[in-house]
């Protein structure tokens, strides 16, 4: 037979025929004198126990394991481990599912953030009508990408930081104050004089805690750049100062 022929025979493309070739899975017949290659029954038998078992879900690696006359693992072993895999993948998805069940039917973390944890939408509630400040915003975004990247234990520190700041007397008043100044400087120079007096006033609501002790230090550092970069020219000065006026405060 020639690769056309055995991989019609068998179900398979000649592509994947060559590839199993190259992956030693197949044995390659030797070459006839016209340059082609001569399968034999043996190679369609060979070949459809491969397709059988990748069929299955199994690797290439455990298909050799399978093949070889040395094998570590038998096929029951092999198809034990399978199985187990697929238990878990399926459990995995089932969790996947409820989890969308629940943003479906309630609604609850499908924010333009979203999703988000139930706690960062009670967050986002409490400051819903500051949702039109371009600051705000930014602020959200920021937030739902700390919940992304945090550790669960520093995700709920630094929500319950951002929390107590929203509930503690006057927070959304000074919040709404502060996102007008920083919003209002969109289109200001960085040597602006309200870029001093916003850094003061968002160095007195930020507490210290949500200012790890060294940020901002490094020039070099590239998320810091993309940080500053993603904001006005002023409003990332704003910021910057902020950073000094607390790190010379804790001096």
């Amino acid at each position: 037979m020639r690769i056309g022929e055995l991989a019609a025979a068998v179900g398979v493309t000649t592509r994947a025929v060559r590839h199993y070739h190259q992956s030693g899975l197949l044995p390659e017949p030797e070459r006839l004198g016209n340059g082609y290659r001569d399968y034999g029954l043996r190679h369609a038998v060979v070949l459809a126990r491969i397709r059988r078992l990748t069929e299955l879900g199994l690797g290439l690696a455990e298909v050799r394991d399978v093949l070889a006359d040395d094998a570590g693992k038998d096929l029951v072993e092999v198809l034990t481990e399978l199985d187990e895999d697929l238990a878990r993948q399926e459990a995995a998805i089932r969790e996947r599912r409820a989890r969308l069940r629940g943003l479906l039917e309630t609604g609850d973390g499908l924010t333009a953030e979203g999703p988000v944890s139930p706690e960062l939408v009670a967050l986002f509630r409490d400051t819903a009508r500051l949702s039109d400040s371009p600051m705000a915003v930014k602020d959200r975004e920021i937030l739902a990408l700390i919940e992304t990247t945090a550790s669960p234990e520093e995700r709920e520190r630094l929500i319950g930081l951002i929390g107590g700041v929203v509930d503690a007397l006057g927070g959304a008043e000074r919040a709404h104050a502060l996102y007008e100044m920083l919003d209002a400087l969109a289109d200001a120079d960085p040597d602006d004089p309200r870029v001093e007096e916003a850094a003061r006033v968002l160095a007195a609501s930020v507490p210290d805690e949500l200012v790890p002790e060294g940020t901002g230090a490094g020039a070099d550092d590239g998320f810091l750049r993309a940080f500053y970069a993603d904001f006005a020219p002023a409003q990332a000065e704003v910021i910057r100062r902020m950073l000094r006026i607390v790190t010379e405060e804790r001096s």
